[in-house]
């Protein structure tokens, strides 16, 4: 790989956390998914490929490219990112969260701030900037890389890679593996030894609106049939419950791997207990071992003194692979009797093995550039446009490499105030990457 490529990664990464991609999951207050695309498509153009932007609806638009390789009769690789950021407060942040600024922050050298930063522009960039240095020097792949940036990854999918799944499937023909977010990243150990956990399975996403109803009346009144008292009774009592410990076989093999490594012993029975020794990314692995439910939302109400007859609250759910009819049954027993729940949104869970090929390819990429890396399977709590990718029968990892400090709180950055990704980690991405999509 040139100096080029590595050079080039940092101007795109700050180009594209500039473009506000905004994404409120309301149409009328989202922003720039088509300029971002733009950039990306003008990027890829000018290199000699030959990008489609589709938009699923006005202002959502999705880039896709496919770049030949030497065996067409082998599966294409698709390498995926999403171009839309959640929201933010600038008036939280050290610097604008569309500024890109180059600035240290005290542990891990010189960064680059903004949103997007981790989720998921750098590893647009690095796609971006490895497949630009491939078409200047006239490299070509051993199989098809198909490229894909999608819009509306942050509300669900839908006008993103689901709509390039239902809508446009023969763009992703042949595709058989994936890569994308979040895996590749360091778990420091020791100076001589970290472990870089890929993706190989994600929760379920099930979001639910729940609903009580009650006797409507005056404010004023003893009143002893309330929605908004019976839905916050319901409510409190799923934010305090802990479903039933888990175990599923990526996570079992993660744990495996970290008992070895911290030469901790692993209680089979009490998992938590290895958990809490991992810092930070014990908030990601810690809501692997259980379904979850979060209320994130209340709604009820249309004067002070009127009580209402319906009161409303969104739930957050996620599934563990295979848990999602049990997991419903539970969560009616916490809420209790007499509530609607009302499915908004529902995705399955994924989960893979950590073998093949792709995984080698993986392994060794890594270790060439960090010889002290050990690649090892991990469960993401959340979800990426995977679950939509899947569904085409693609075997999907989350694979964005990335070398970091050992004092960076890497999860606090996903959706938080002040999201930076350090230069020396995004330049050792871009190797990377390059080093797997070579071999795979």
């Amino acid at each position: 790989m040139s100096t080029a490529a590595t050079d080039e990664v940092i101007d795109l990464c700050r180009d594209l956390i500039r473009i506000d991609t905004t994404n409120t999951g309301d149409h009328a207050t989202s922003a720039g998914e088509r300029a971002a695309a733009e950039y990306v498509a003008t990027s890829l153009s000018e290199v000699g490929l030959h990008p489609q932007v589709v938009e699923s609806r006005p202002g959502r638009a999705n880039v896709i490219t496919r770049i030949p390789g030497r065996d067409s009769s082998r599966g294409a690789l698709l390498v995926h990112g999403h171009l839309d950021v959640v929201p933010f407060d600038a008036s939280e942040w050290s610097v604008h969260p569309l500024s890109g600024e180059i600035r240290p922050d005290g542990t891990s050298g010189d960064c680059i701030w903004g949103r997007g930063a981790v989720d998921m522009k750098d590893f647009d960039a690095m796609s971006l900037a490895v497949v630009r240095d491939w078409q200047r020097t006239g490299y070509v792949p051993p199989r098809d890389i198909v490229l894909c940036y999608t819009a509306d990854e942050e509300a669900g999918s839908e006008f993103g890679a689901t709509f390039l799944v239902e809508k446009h499937p023969e763009l992703l023909e042949g595709c058989t593996e994936a890569v994308g977010e979040v895996g590749g990243f360091s778990y420091t150990v020791s100076n001589d030894l970290r472990l870089y956990l890929v993706q190989t399975a994600e929760k379920g996403i099930d979001w639910l609106r729940v609903h009580a109803t009650g006797r409507p009346g005056h404010g004023s009144f003893v009143h002893d049939d309330n929605a908004v008292t019976a839905l916050a009774e319901a409510v409190a009592r799923v934010g305090r419950h802990r479903f039933p410990v888990v175990v599923t076989p990526t996570v079992r093999a993660f744990l495996a791997e970290i008992s070895d490594a911290l030469q901790i012993e692993l209680d089979p029975d009490d998992p938590e207990a290895a958990i809490a020794k991992l810092g930070p990314i014990a908030t990601i692995i810690g809501a692997t071992i259980r379904n979850t439910a979060n209320p994130t939302r209340l709604a009820a109400g249309y004067k002070d003194n009127v009580i209402p007859s319906r009161a409303s609250a969104t739930i957050d759910c996620r599934t563990l692979p295979g848990q999602f009819d049990l997991f419903r049954e539970q969560l009616v027993e916490v809420l209790g009797p007499d509530l609607e729940i009302e499915s908004i949104h529902r995705q399955n869970a994924l989960e893979t093995t950590f073998d093949g090929a792709l995984v080698d390819a993986m392994a060794l990429a890594l270790r060439a550039e960090d010889p002290g890396a050990r690649a090892v399977p991990y469960m993401l709590s959340g979800g990426t446009d995977a679950k939509s990718f899947a569904r085409l029968g693609i075997r999907c990892f989350g694979f964005a490499p990335l070398r970091l400090p050992a004092e960076l709180n890497f999860s606090a950055l996903f959706h938080g105030i002040d999201e930076r990704v350090p230069v020396e980690g995004l330049q050792f991405g871009v190797r990377v990457l390059d080093r797997f999509l070579r071999q795979s």
